[in-house]
C-alpha cells in the first residue's frame, strides 16, 4: 500500500495544526468572555448534599454575563430577565432560588419555572433559549434522566448557539454521561477564607471546580470564589500544570504527521 509523502504538503497545513493545538491548550480563566465570547452551553455536576451546583452555575453565568462586550446599538446596561427552570425532584433536593439571597442586580429579574417532569423542564429550557430577551438560562435536573439523552442535549446546544442565549445546566446527583455541552464542570464545596472583621461569621462561598471537558480549553481544577464583586480563580492543586502539559502533548502526538 502506497503512503503519501507528507513532505510535499504545504507548510501552512502543519502551522494550522500547531496554532489549533496552542489555542486549545489555553487555560480557562474568569473574564474569558471578553475575548472568546460566551460559553453557550455548560453543565455543572454537583451533589445535592453540598448545595454547590446552583451557586457555582450562577457564578459562572454572571462572570460571562458581566464580561460579554455590549454590541453597537445596545444599551450600556443589560436589563434582560433570567430564566431559572427546576424539576420538582431537583427543587426538593436543593431548594428553590431565594430572591433575597441573589445578587441585587438579579432579584427582580428571575423568572422561576417548576416542572413536574424532566420532559417539561427540557421544553421550558429550549423555549427560553429561543428568547433573546433573556440574558441567560439556568436549569436544574436531578439524576440521569432518560429524557436528557445526547439528542436532547444536542438540541439545547444548537438552540443556544442559534439564538445566542447561554444555558447553564446543573446536573444534581448525576453521573457523567454523553452530552454535547461545550464546557462540563464537576463542582464541590471548599472551605471559605476567614472573614476579615469577624472570625465567627461565615465566609464567602468557595467551590472546587474541575473542568473535565471543554471544546476550547485544557482540563484543570480551580478554587472559585468572589473577589471585589467578580469571579476569582486560583489553582486547586500543584500538578495542574503537568496535567495540562500531558494533555497538550497528547493532542500534538495525535496530530503529528508520520513520515513514510
Amino acid at each position: 500500500m502506497s503512503h503519501t509523502d507528507l513532505s510535499t504538503l504545504p507548510t501552512t497545513a502543519f502551522e494550522d495544526v500547531a496554532t489549533l493545538s496552542a489555542r486549545r491548550s489555553a487555560r480557562w480563566r474568569p473574564g474569558l468572555a471578553k475575548v472568546q465570547g460566551k460559553a453557550l452551553h455548560s453543565e455543572v455536576f454537583a451533589a445535592s448534599r453540598e448545595a454547590a451546583g446552583a451557586g457555582a452555575a450562577l457564578a459562572l453565568a454572571l462572570d460571562d454575563w458581566r464580561n460579554t462586550p455590549r454590541g453597537e446599538g445596545q444599551e450600556s446596561e443589560d436589563r434582560r430577565s433570567i430564566l431559572w427552570v427546576q424539576t420538582r425532584d431537583a427543587a426538593r433536593l436543593t431548594g428553590r432560588p431565594y430572591r433575597a439571597g441573589l445578587p441585587a442586580e438579579l432579584q427582580a429579574r428571575v423568572i422561576h419555572v417548576l416542572a413536574e417532569k424532566v420532559e417539561d423542564a427540557l421544553f421550558a429550557l429550549e423555549e427560553g433559549l429561543r428568547c433573546r430577551e433573556l440574558a441567560f438560562v439556568i436549569g436544574e435536573v436531578a439524576g440521569n434522566a432518560k429524557a436528557l439523552d445526547f439528542t436532547a442535549s444536542r438540541r439545547l446546544t444548537l438552540t443556544a448557539q442559534k439564538h445566542g442565549v447561554p444555558l447553564f445546566m446543573v446536573r444534581v446527583d448525576a453521573a457523567r454521561d454523553l452530552s454535547s455541552a461545550r464546557m462540563r464542570w464537576d463542582v464541590t464545596s471548599a472551605p471559605s477564607a476567614a472573614p476579615e472583621w469577624n472570625a465567627q461569621a461565615p465566609g464567602n462561598p468557595v467551590w472546587k471546580a474541575e473542568l473535565f471537558r471543554a471544546r476550547s480549553h485544557a482540563p484543570g481544577e480551580w478554587l472559585l470564589s468572589e473577589k471585589g464583586g467578580e469571579l476569582a480563580a486560583s489553582k486547586a492543586r500543584g500538578d495542574a500544570d503537568r496535567a495540562v502539559a500531558n494533555w497538550t502533548a497528547g493532542l500534538q502526538h495525535r496530530r503529528t504527521p508520520r513520515r513514510a
